[in-house]
């Protein structure tokens, strides 16, 4: 019962947690086939990234993360998005985000995201128990986590694994609130989690330009955005009336075909100075 108040306790969550889950999955006599080859490789995962320090035995990284930094695969630690910026470094901040519990905050140096969109694909319902995803795209340097650096869990929904594999959903651990995308290259920040979201300056710097996988939808929304079968800019358009694909209208596509023509049209404007020499 101690054990188990301990838990609910921001201040020891991180401690009790890992071990409460391994417990509970460990006493589960019903767990499917998939799940039970999950479990084997994650209980495989902690053996390799934990190791006994004065006695004790040290925080597994598996799950979420820890307060180590000695290990090969604390590494993260030290490396945008999750480093922490110095005091008196050249970080201006423009905006303010935390959590539902407040364990895990942060500042964002940017005043606008480099895009904002919305993705209705199935992946991004299910992580967010929502009909589709509102993410605003940063550079990995524009963030500074102030509060909640150790608290932290990651979830990669293609290998289905609780290591920290890019690209992967990172949230926090002890409240669940998902916190950012994080790719090889960008991140993915949730506006929700954004103090001052619903200002008229927050709606402004974070208005949506665009609807991703929108087939995959389970609303219609008919706001005039362009609404992709897949990543923005980088697949056909629907059509917002009939919801039918517009075949064609992929705009990397198309600008691949007018870098064709402009350079057909070079060539042909070059040979015909060259014939003109010759004459």
């Amino acid at each position: 019962m101690l054990l188990a108040r301990r838990a609910l306790h921001p201040a020891t969550s991180s401690q009790f947690l890992p071990s409460i889950t391994a417990r509970f999955i460990s006493t589960t006599t019903t767990t499917p086939t998939k799940f039970t080859n999950l479990k084997m490789s994650n209980n495989k995962d902690n053996k390799q990234g934990s190791s006994k320090e004065g006695g004790k035995e040290a925080e597994p990284h598996q799950f979420q993360s820890s307060n180590r930094t000695d290990r090969p695969q604390d590494e993260w630690k030290f490396r945008a998005p999750y480093k922490i910026h110095d005091k008196g470094a050249n970080f201006e901040v423009k905006w303010k985000g935390k959590c539902h519990c407040g364990a895990v905050q942060y500042e964002l140096s940017r005043e606008k995201p480099l895009a904002s969109k919305y993705c209705h694909c199935t992946t991004c319902q299910r992580m967010h128990g929502a009909p589709f995803q509102w993410a605003a795209i940063f550079h990995k340097t524009d963030i500074n986590f102030t509060n909640g650096h150790h608290d932290l869990g990651w979830y990669d929904p293609t290998a289905k694994s609780t290591t920290h594999h890019l690209p992967c959903k990172v949230s926090c651990a002890y409240c669940r609130t998902p916190i950012m995308d994080e790719g090889r290259n960008m991140i993915l920040l949730f506006p929700t989690l954004i103090e001052g979201i619903n200002s008229p300056e927050g709606k402004k710097a974070f208005a949506v330009q665009s609807h991703m996988f929108y087939p995959q939808r389970v609303v219609d929304i008919q706001d005039g955005k362009p609404k992709f079968t897949g990543l923005a800019d980088e697949s056909n358009l629907v059509d917002e009336q009939t919801g039918e694909e517009i075949v064609g209208s992929n705009p990397k596509e198309k600008e691949k075909e007018k870098r064709k023509r402009e350079e057909g049209e070079g060539e042909k404007k070059g040979e015909k100075k060259r014939e003109k020499k010759e004459d």
